[in-house]
């Protein structure tokens, strides 16, 4: 009853005429991001974060989450119509609404897929409303050494969960902790890695980094891929609307599992692509006509949709209760916190009730007015991508160009951001996750922190990391998790070698 009490409460927050004005914009945005190839979630929120300084945390939260939810339907759009996935978990996606679309199913893949993006993202935030203040309750046990085994686990589960190869993670995750340790240590006083350069005194600002990485890096390689956009067109009416929901709903099975497997991969860091081809792998399993996926089976615009969604909002559970992000945007979003000077956490939801609660409220909004928008106004978005490649890709550079210089009004962080989209680009070129990267330059700092408070109480003794049951039970987790793909490998040696001796036999 309290939290219902609580939600009420932030329903009044979020229902105030300015925070919908917010709500609406933020909406609309995050659809064209979605929509425009090269941008997405994670990349529309790091471009126009620098815009939300001047707001009200609360305002600007609400209006970024709202870009957030529009730029997950948005993504929809161009995959099923153009066949070119917006986001990267609307791969999956494309497998069967592209095939609808060419069929003259368009409106109805439409519909399915942006139904089954807010029946996913409406259980995710039921499971915040309710979970997420257990979950802070309980956080507030927690101590330095918990704190550091938490986020340890965040970390060792990139490793062990990610589908791309565990050195890559590495080796991106620690070119993050190496990038968050350059400037002033906050303990010692002490310059590291500086090189005498006094713009570099307070390291690098996240905001820049992450700009340069997802916003720049994406657009340099969608230039070098020279898009082409060739789709269907749609236009969605009421009566295919309804039609759609009375077939789409047969398949309640399919949404639960979708559900509870993009919400799992959400509060564990696997992610929402993970997820998207994992329950389309399931929907396909479990069908009774698994020949028709890839052909148009609106089970396979369902499946992923739903999961994909789940895992995106879902994410946002660990980052307001542990200040541990669940994913890109979650990590772009907790930057927002720290540079608005909240400070996310078990003390959040006790400090600052109007913000969290207020937050929540406009999930649930957010999710409605993002159905009624893209489904009414479909062919606007579709007529967009008529729009040459080389007329958008200009304006989106300079967009993060603006972004990147309000943040300190320095040139040196644009070209930083210049000098990080590079990256980004060789990055992705070379097929090495940008998400742990991102990841360790949010959190490098509070681990650290967390690791030498733990270190000072303890007086250098590790055995603070398992001197309780809760703190042990947490790093016992995360080396499993660090240690997984050494089971992976070691279970494919032994099938080999049986294999081998089997063929030797034979």
């Amino acid at each position: 009853m309290e939290e219902l009490g609580n939600l009420a409460h932030g329903f009044s927050i979020a229902l105030t005429l300015p925070n919908i004005g917010f709500m609406f914009v933020g909406i609309i945005l995050g659809v064209l991001i979605g929509v425009l190839p090269g941008l997405g979630g994670a990349n529309g929120i790091a471009i126009l974060l620098p815009l939300t300084f001047s707001m009200n945390p609360t305002s600007a939260i609400i209006m970024l989450s709202c870009i957030y939810w529009g730029a997950l339907f948005g993504g929809a759009i161009t995959s099923i119509l153009f066949n070119i996935p917006g986001e990267p978990w609307s791969v999956a996606t494309t497998f069967d609404g592209h095939p609808m679309a060419q069929q003259g199913k368009a409106a109805q893949a439409l519909t399915a897929a942006f139904t089954s993006s807010f029946v996913g993202a409406l259980f995710a935030v039921l499971l915040i409303t309710f979970l997420a203040p257990l979950l802070a309750r309980f956080a507030l046990k927690f101590g330095p050494a918990e704190f550091f085994a938490v986020q340890l686990l965040t970390f060792a589960s990139f490793v062990g969960m990610s589908k791309e190869p565990p050195a890559k993670t590495l080796a991106a995750m620690m070119l993050g902790f190496a990038l968050a340790a350059v400037g002033m240590d906050a303990v010692t006083g002490t310059l590291r890695m500086t090189y005498d350069q006094p713009v570099l005194l307070k390291g690098f600002d996240f905001l820049i980094a992450v700009i340069g990485l997802f916003g720049i890096g994406e657009i340099l390689l969608t230039m070098e891929e020279g898009l082409a956009f060739k789709g269907k067109s749609a236009r969605i009416s009421s009566r295919t609307v309804w039609n759609t929901w009375g077939e789409i709903f047969k398949y309640w099975k399919t949404f639960l599992r979708s559900t509870a497997i993009g919400c799992w991969m959400g509060i564990t860091p696997g992610g929402a692509t993970p997820a998207s081809f994992m329950s389309y792998g399931m929907a396909r399993r479990m069908s009774k006509h698994p020949e028709r996926f890839g052909k148009g089976d609106i089970q396979g615009v369902i499946a992923p949709e739903t999961a994909a969604h789940a895992a995106g909002t879902s994410a946002l559970l660990p980052m307001l209760t542990l200040g541990i992000p669940g994913s890109p945007t979650a990590a772009v979003l907790l930057g927002g916190l720290l540079i608005w000077g909240l400070q996310p956490g078990p003390m959040l939801f006790v400090e600052q009730k109007d913000f969290v609660w207020g937050l929540i409220a406009s999930m649930y909004l957010g999710n409605i007015v993002g159905l009624i928008v893209v489904l009414t106004t479909v062919p606007w978005w579709a007529a967009i991508l008529r729009i040459p490649f080389s007329v958008i890709a200009p304006v989106i550079i300079v967009i993060c160009a603006i972004g990147a210089y309000t943040v300190h009004s320095s040139m040196f962080d644009v070209v930083l951001m210049l000098v990080f989209g590079v990256m980004g680009y060789l990055f992705k070129k070379l097929k090495y996750p940008l998400a742990p990267l991102v990841l360790a330059l949010v959190l490098g700092d509070m681990a650290e922190a967390s690791f030498r408070q733990a270190m000072l109480l303890s007086q250098g003794s590790m055995a603070i990391f398992w001197s309780n049951p809760l703190v042990g039970s947490i790093m016992g987790l995360a080396m499993l998790m660090l240690l997984w793909p050494l089971w992976g490998l070691a279970k494919r040696k032994v099938a080999q070698r049986e294999g081998g001796a089997f063929g030797e036999v034979k």
